[in-house]
């Protein structure tokens, strides 16, 4: 009955990994022969592994990937100018923390989006947030929140969220207000977050994508700065 009132309380503290690690560990011959300190360091630590599990869950859903993917099953099987070292490079996820981005481009079928979502994976098992949207759904939702008054809303949130990615951009030429709202997010971005971009345009192609010259220039120079590129 003891054992019951302390998870019951744990419980009730919202301790739920404490609660959980106290039904587990009670009673049982090894965690018998322990301190009263140790037991206690053990119930701490199963609390802070439980928050942390509750933390990349949240992140995971509300980062809304694509693919359930991962770095570490990345295929090198088939030659498509990918090399393990710049993967490699990629795995810390510190390039996050000095806001640099990554820009994949090539084909379709090629695995673009599936490098993408999960280099989102990384950023949400480090901690930070993560929104992935395709290009067109984003544009499209901007556009549909022009008329009910949230425009400025949404590009704060695409502005702030710490890793975006933005998948099959420039598939076809922006329109005027499609690379304004573009502008808008890389430059609330510039500098102070990261971002994920891949697209079916090779880079050199990109201005000539996006449309009026002075726009371009700004896109691309606060895109390009500071990136890692893979050309698949």
């Amino acid at each position: 009955m003891l054992h019951e009132a302390t998870i019951s309380t744990l419980q009730d503290m919202r301790l739920y990994g404490m609660a959980q690690g106290f039904q587990n560990r009670a009673g049982t011959p090894q965690h018998a022969e322990l301190s009263h300190a140790d037991f206690v360091g053990l119930l701490a630590q199963d609390e802070k592994t439980y928050r942390e599990n509750v933390r990349l869950k949240r992140l995971l859903l509300n980062a809304k990937l694509r693919q359930q993917a991962a770095l570490e099953d990345i295929d090198y099987r088939h030659p498509r100018g990918l090399t393990k070292q710049a993967i490699a490079e990629l795995s810390n996820p510190q390039w996050i923390g000095a806001h640099r981005n990554v820009l994949i481009t090539g084909p379709t079928g090629i695995g673009k989006s599936y490098i993408a979502c999960a280099l989102g994976n990384l950023a949400a098992r480090g901690g930070y947030t993560v929104l992935y949207t395709r290009a067109p759904r984003m544009f499209e939702s901007l556009h549909q929140a022009r008329g009910d008054g949230s425009h400025l809303k949404a590009l704060l949130r695409l502005g702030k969220v710490q890793l975006l990615v933005i998948d099959d951009l420039l598939v076809t030429p922006l329109a005027e207000s499609e690379r304004r709202d573009l502008l808008e997010i890389v430059e609330d971005r510039y500098a102070t977050t990261s971002t994920v971009i891949s697209s079916q345009c090779p880079l050199k192609e990109w201005h000539q994508a996006i449309g009026d010259p002075t726009i371009a220039d700004a896109i691309c120079d606060r895109l390009f700065h500071n990136a890692y590129r893979i050309a698949l």
